[in-house]
């Protein structure tokens, strides 16, 4: 290949929209409304309208959205909080930070998703709050997971940093986004996300009158107006350059999404005979915009399949290589259910390939024949 493949090309996608963007920068620099500017009141209310939520709370990053949405809750020391041991940290943290306990469950071999039934067996007094996690591009099984949660009082906060844009459809045909199902929504704006900006960000939105009131509080000091504070808060707030980019990106995040989906679907095609690998499968009552096209490779081989790729100037990554559950920092604070040998056996078996909005077929196509090379086809 003449240029490097990149796993994610920000540079292409940012000179496709270069006018708007660097106009969006120019007037923050020229207003010097740097923090609070009305860039941020003008993203906020387009997003809100893109995902069709009541509330939107900008932050400035996807870590501090969780934490702040789970301080919103009020919980009490020891309460409990179910998540995957199958995600990124940050989801986890924030539970161990607040001195909540992570409770840690299995994920469903083919989504990689938590599901209700994994959640039930996790289930005690003690439990406050499940994270379900939209892990890849696509949104877990939500219609169950809220029917769970009501029938055992628990409030759900929505980890939507990496499926913002994903639709979920109910039994009754109804469509909503990804990230708006629960009590509260969380998703990052980190610059690889499939919406990001040009540094950090982050957002939490609800449907819950209360409960958005007081995560803008939460996120603004505890402050109700200045100088005048209701709670214990944090200062996470989302710069004003970093929401005129966004407001520009939001234009096109469904645009993005569609080519996501037809790399992904050129990389199944071509993948489709190998008996070594299984391609993103894909859960049917949501769609998946493919923050990563991730495979799972059979037979011990993952590793191997990963250096043979990168002799080949390849780039491909492991998300995730060792789960929560066996993650030092969790040691004798968080608890787990069960042998977790799903997340074990993703952790040694996935394996993402280069996935973005600029990608090309001809670079999809060598990568793909190199995956072939490896196996001999």
């Amino acid at each position: 290949m003449e240029d490097a493949i990149q796993m994610v090309d920000l540079k292409g996608q940012y000179l496709k929209i270069k006018d708007e963007v660097d106009a969006a920068i120019q007037h923050c620099i020229d207003t010097t409304a740097f923090i609070n500017g009305p860039q941020v009141g003008e993203f906020k209310m387009s997003l809100a309208q893109y995902l069709n939520v009541k509330h939107l709370i900008p932050c400035a990053n996807g870590t501090d959205a969780l934490q702040i949405a789970l301080m919103a809750l009020e919980l009490t020391p020891g309460d409990e909080v179910i998540v995957p041991s199958f995600t990124y940290v940050a989801t986890t943290e924030v539970i161990a930070l607040l001195g909540l306990v992570p409770v840690m469950v299995d994920v469903d071999p083919n989504t990689f998703n938590i599901t209700a039934d994994l959640i039930k067996t996790a289930i005690t007094a003690k439990t406050k709050v499940v994270v379900p996690v939209h892990l890849f591009g696509q949104s877990a099984n939500m219609e169950e997971i809220m029917a769970l949660a009501d029938e055992h009082n628990l409030c759900v906060i929505e980890d939507n940093a990496q499926a913002i844009g994903a639709e979920y459809t109910f039994a009754d045909g109804r469509k909503v986004k990804a990230g708006t199902i629960g009590h509260i929504g969380t998703t990052s704006f980190f610059p690889s996300k499939n919406l990001g900006c040009y540094g950090d960000g982050g957002a939490i939105c609800t449907n819950d009158d209360e409960l958005g009131a007081k995560i803008q509080m939460m996120a603004n000091h505890g402050q109700v107006k200045k100088y005048v504070h209701k709670y214990i808060g944090v200062n996470s707030r989302l710069d004003t350059l970093q929401a005129g980019i966004l407001s520009v990106k939001l234009k096109y995040l469904d645009q993005y999404s569609t080519a996501r989906g037809s790399a992904a679907s050129y990389y199944d095609k071509g993948l489709a005979d190998l008996d070594g690998i299984q391609t993103p499968v894909r859960n049917p009552q949501s769609t998946h915009v493919f923050h990563q096209y991730t495979l799972l490779v059979k037979d011990g081989k993952r590793d191997e399949l990963k250096k043979f790729l990168e002799s080949k100037g390849i780039p491909a990554m492991i998300y995730y290589p060792v789960p929560l559950n066996e993650q030092e920092a969790f040691k004798g604070i968080s608890r787990v259910i069960g042998d977790l040998i799903v997340s074990t056996a993703l952790c040694q078996s996935v394996l993402s390939l280069p996935i973005h909005t600029e990608m090309k077929e001809s670079v999809q196509d060598y990568i793909i024949n190199a995956i072939k090379e490896f196996y001999g086809s």
